[in-house]
């Protein structure tokens, strides 16, 4: 493993292969009969214990996500937040009704229970290594299941192996979790081992259609978590200099590599420009560099196939037309945090995720071409609005389709406890977190029962 800010070597670790996941599967589907018998109370005792874990080696892990992932410091601290959150509502879900009583034509007892799934697949990617492994794992084992974990390569330690030692040391029993870090075809076969029943994919659009395209194939239930291209409508009303930091933490948060990131900001023509330039002169003052040697508010892009292809969209951007504001400049994997202004939509920065540290700013003349522009794009996961009146941004929401609203706020969010999920090209409509891991990681069995045989006419 490489840490992206230094080129420097982080650690080795083993890389799986197709047969590892036969033999991983066939550990997990034994070991998972035995789990799910266990009282309810032992598993979430052991993630109760698994929480506490993270934050009693915050500093350890933080330490991790900065190095390998690249990031400043409070989004590590966020991600640990998080992660021990994640464990403790999972906790809660252990004892959770199972079912409901149901009314039968018949003279019986008539109910539907939910039964664990079996052996569920995560396949985690490198932005948010740790929310995005455990938001699924740590639901998944309340709930009976086993998981087998592939983290992305690039962040094996804070996106698998720590997960492995926190739930080791909190008492999972062996074969429960297994980690698997590995490449494409580690990711295939997970999906079609036939032990293998519940895939939760977060990561690209074009890999995600990919495993859901498999996942059927195979009738696996997938849940995909997509990309975005998430918009920010700024209207005429607010107060500018909160506006520009919302919208610029919005789209450099992390350097831009975030799902969620505020990917268009569409902002009313009376104020664009204004905002553009203010938005342009907060991205000129923001300190980017190595996260782990000092206070920065960007560090690295991942690797330079993301910082390549970050480029070439924002230098098509403006040899197709857009104004280059602040940024478009590099060093290293260290991308200056961008600004583009009078933006075409059919520029490649606009309608593309760029999954970079990247602003398009677009102005509009009315509510209705805001609403029209926003509704454009394929993806539907996030969706910010900034006014004056609260009221009048969430009716103005309701016509645009997407997965999250997020009114006088930008479009990046997470909790523990939220349905989360996007719409068109952003996800197939599933949703994980909170009361969604219910239906996420269960099945539904209807279940009767009587005192006597009954008599029938054959």
């Amino acid at each position: 493993m490489v840490e992206p800010a230094t080129g420097a070597e982080l650690a080795r670790s083993g890389r799986a292969n197709v047969l590892n996941v036969a033999e991983a599967s066939a550990v997990a589907a034994t070991s998972q009969r035995e789990w799910a018998e266990r009282p309810f109370n032992e598993r979430s005792a052991i993630l109760r214990r698994a929480g506490q874990l993270f934050l009693d080696h915050a500093e350890e892990l933080s330490d991790w996500i900065v190095r390998e992932a690249g990031s400043i410091g409070p989004k590590a601290g966020l991600e640990i937040h998080i992660a021990a959150e994640e464990c403790f509502e999972a906790a809660a879900l252990a004892s959770h009704p199972t079912g409901d009583v149901l009314r039968s034509e018949a003279s019986r007892l008539s109910f539907s229970r939910r039964v664990p799934a079996g052996v569920v697949g995560v396949i985690a990617p490198f932005n948010f290594p740790l929310i995005l492994s455990i938001r699924s794992v740590a639901p998944a084992l309340a709930l009976g299941n086993s998981v087998i974990l592939k983290p992305d390569p690039r962040t094996v330690v804070s996106g698998g192996v720590a997960l492995a030692r926190i739930f080791e040391e909190a008492g999972l029993p062996q074969g429960v979790l297994s980690v698997l870090p590995g490449g494409a075809d580690v990711g295939e076969a997970l999906v079609t081992d036939p032990k293998v029943r519940v895939i939760a994919f977060t990561g690209s659009t074009a890999a995600g259609r990919l495993v859901g395209a498999l996942g059927a194939q195979h009738l696996k239930r997938v849940h995909l978590e997509l990309g975005g291209n998430s918009a920010l409508i700024v209207m005429a009303d607010v107060d500018l200099e909160k506006a520009v930091s919302v919208g610029a933490f919005g789209s450099f948060m992390h350097q831009g590599q975030i799902c969620m990131t505020t990917g268009r900001h569409l902002v009313d023509s009376t104020i664009a420009h204004d905002y553009a330039t203010l938005l342009a002169e907060h991205a000129e003052h923001l300190p980017v560099g190595d996260p782990a040697s000092g206070q920065v508010a960007l560090g690295p892009l991942i690797d330079a196939k993301q910082r390549d292809r970050v480029h070439a969209l924002v230098r098509g951007s403006v040899d197709a037309g857009a104004k280059l504001l602040a940024g478009g400049t590099y060093e290293e994997l260290f991308y200056r945090p961008t600004v583009l202004a009078d933006v075409p939509t059919n520029s490649p920065a606009y309608i593309e995720e760029v999954f970079g540290p990247v602003a398009p700013v677009v102005a509009y003349e009315s509510l209705e071409e805001a609403v029209a522009l926003a509704s454009a794009s394929p993806y539907g996961l996030s969706l910010g609005i900034l006014s004056g009146d609260g009221l009048r941004a969430l009716e103005l929401a309701s016509k645009i389709p997407t997965g999250a609203i997020h009114i006088n706020d930008q479009t990046v969010a997470d909790e523990a406890v939220i349905p989360f999920g996007g719409t068109g090209s952003s996800g197939n409509g599933s949703r994980v977190g909170g009361l969604s891991n219910l239906d996420a990681y269960t099945e539904t069995q209807w279940v009767t029962a009587q005192s006597d045989l009954p008599v029938y006419p054959f």
